[in-house]
């Protein structure tokens, strides 16, 4: 805006001065024609006209002034935007105190350079396109139990605006590019203390701690520690995300092997528990069988031996069991296994 201001205040300065350069001589060629004509020349031809280009006075005064105006708040004047924080550079070095959002005066001979005060976000994750690497780039830590485990984890970070010229002094940006200060800071302090405070932290832990319910506690305390460490290096770490944890390769293997032969072991439990009901059963029924032929054997002995005491019992059972008719043969003979002799009788029915 400022350099569209200086562009048509210099406009303004050239027809100002042009115009009245061109309405002088335009007066200066009638006057020296008219000159001409009374001394006894040029009767016969009419006198030029008089180039009369308005305002000419009043635009160069204001165009002059606007442009010295708009030339020294061009020179004199910085605006840092709501993004950046300024840092000053002056003949005798950096100054201490940055320069914040908003309109600034300053000298003509000091330099301002803008630095990005908003969030980063590093990321270290397993598989490509997740992280800031191309290959696998999560974290391996060991647990207590010295056993490594993976993680995927994001660090949120920016630069504390009042030590921005700190930064600027002692981070020296790669190949020119301003960007590259903070990918710096990202692999050599970010990404280096993120390894060691989640090595730390995580070695506190059991693998299945790290795994579930201790996930959340292991982040809050990788947080604390990171941003103690961070502050020597005038970073302001605002949030840590585990994002997912991986077992080692070899250790999930493992413990694949004995979920499956703890499987075995409980169907093993399971298979021995049924047998086990099927064979109380089977005793189970074989003791009703005993005693059922116990029973029935104790009975036909209380009738045998009531059948001795008494043997027309006999005829009293076949009376009771008699269908009401009368049989077809007869036994004819002595008994005790003496000659018998089988009649058959007409029907008496």
């Amino acid at each position: 805006m400022v350099a569209i201001l200086v562009i048509l205040a210099l406009f303004g300065l050239i027809y100002g001065i042009g115009g009245a350069i061109a309405n002088k001589v335009s007066k200066m060629n009638h006057d020296d024609f008219v000159k001409a004509q009374e001394a006894g020349g040029n009767r016969d031809k009419n006198p030029p006209d008089i180039m009369n280009l308005p305002f000419t006075m009043p635009v160069t005064i204001v165009s002059g002034l606007a442009f010295v105006c708009f030339l020294a708040f061009w020179m004199f004047i910085v605006q840092i935007d709501a993004q950046s924080v300024g840092v000053i550079t002056t003949p005798s070095g950096v100054k201490v105190e940055p320069v914040h959002t908003g309109w600034r005066l300053l000298m003509p001979w000091w330099e301002v350079h803008k630095m990005d005060k908003t969030v980063w976000v590093y990321t270290c994750a397993k598989g490509s396109g997740e992280g800031q690497k191309v290959d696998d780039d999560e974290i391996w830590a060991p647990t207590s139990e010295g056993i490594k485990m993976g993680f995927d984890i994001s660090a949120s970070w920016r630069i504390d605006p009042e030590q921005a010229p700190w930064i600027y002094q002692n981070v020296t940006p790669q190949d020119g590019d301003e960007n590259s200060r903070y990918m710096w800071l990202e692999e050599q302090v970010i990404r280096t203390k993120l390894k060691s405070c989640l090595a730390l932290v995580v070695s506190e832990y059991t693998p299945i701690e790290v795994y579930s319910s201790k996930r959340q506690e292991i982040q809050d305390k990788v947080l604390l520690r990171m941003k103690e460490e961070l502050s020597q290096w005038r970073v302001i770490l605002d949030q840590v995300d585990i994002r997912e944890v991986y077992y080692d390769p070899e250790y999930e293997a493992e413990i694949k092997n004995k979920k499956v032969q703890e499987q075995k072991a409980l169907t093993l439990i399971e298979v021995t528990k049924q047998k086990n009901e099927l064979l109380t059963q089977a005793r189970i029924e074989k003791e009703i069988v005993i005693q059922g032929a116990e029973g029935e054997a104790k009975a036909l002995q209380i009738k045998g031996d009531a059948i001795n005491k008494n043997p027309k019992i006999i005829e009293l059972e076949r009376i009771n069991k008699w269908d009401g008719k009368y049989p077809n043969t007869l036994i004819y003979g002595s008994g005790n296994n003496g000659p018998q002799m089988l009649l058959q009788l007409p029907g008496l029915n």
